[in-house]
């Protein structure tokens, strides 16, 4: 008997397959995303940013509104139209190119402010739809097209912190995380508490997701699991960095 996957009732059917690349964690992060948006029930209030880069795949993944954005100028697009239509449910979803590097100004910002948005952010180490080059996320000597010779932290610093980053500069109200596509469960959780942060308009919530990239790091199935389970998790821990306490009192 041919047992039929449960995916997401939010998805956009005539889409699927989607366009990822074999082995992609996209797919997978955008799983658990949806798996969220259903237990929450809010599927007619979200309005999904998607950035240039591979995430720009997910443009017509969902059976919600979309908007298509400029590289890095996902989280600043949504944020106007949260600020325009608070009863929405904004989402800025990008790599870690988007959001790490062209977009780190805004990310920045976004947080120290404590705009009410969610913000996912990919982590497969390196710059998937262009060739594989070093991103912020490559890992210390990790080869990558621009770094053959493996990443030298001594000439290009140490990969970026997102959620550490984050939880540093947010106020009483932000939400903070980073998961894996290797544990769906929790990722799905994750992504569960980061919207309802938004629907209870506490704070900015953040979430990173280690993801998979075979096509540019030249893994098998074995090796590109092993990589994200240990080699990933070595630098990038894996967990709530910051949850919502009592929002603090307005001075």
């Amino acid at each position: 008997m041919t047992i039929k996957p449960q995916m997401p009732k939010c998805w956009r059917k005539e889409s699927k397959p989607h366009k990822f690349c074999p082995g992609c964690g996209h797919g997978l992060a955008l799983k658990a995303l949806g798996m969220a948006i259903d237990e929450l029930g809010i599927q007619d209030r979200v309005v999904l940013g998607c950035d240039i880069g591979c995430s720009l795949l997910a443009w017509d993944f969902f059976d919600v509104d979309i908007v298509q954005t400029h590289h890095g100028r996902t989280t600043p697009v949504i944020t106007g139209l949260k600020r325009a239509n608070p009863d929405i449910i904004g989402i800025a979803y990008m790599g870690d190119g988007g959001g790490y590097a062209i977009g780190s100004q805004h990310l920045v910002n976004a947080a120290t402010r404590n705009e009410k948005i969610v913000a996912i952010l990919v982590n497969n180490t390196n710059y998937g739809m262009t060739g594989g080059q070093m991103a912020p996320t490559t890992l210390p000597n990790q080869k990558t097209e621009t770094s053959p010779y493996g990443r030298n932290v001594e000439e290009t610093g140490y990969p970026t912190q997102g959620p550490e980053m984050v939880a540093a500069i947010t106020r009483e109200g932000a939400y903070a995380a980073r998961g894996t596509v290797a544990n769906m469960r929790q990722l799905k959780q994750m992504m569960k508490k980061a919207l309802q942060n938004q629907i209870e308009n506490n704070g900015f919530s953040f979430l990173e997701v280690l993801s998979t990239c075979p096509t540019n790091w030249r893994t098998n199935a074995q090796d590109t699991w092993k990589y994200v389970e240990e080699e990933m998790t070595r630098y990038f821990t894996v967990g709530e960095i910051k949850t919502p306490a009592a929002k603090e009192e307005q001075k």
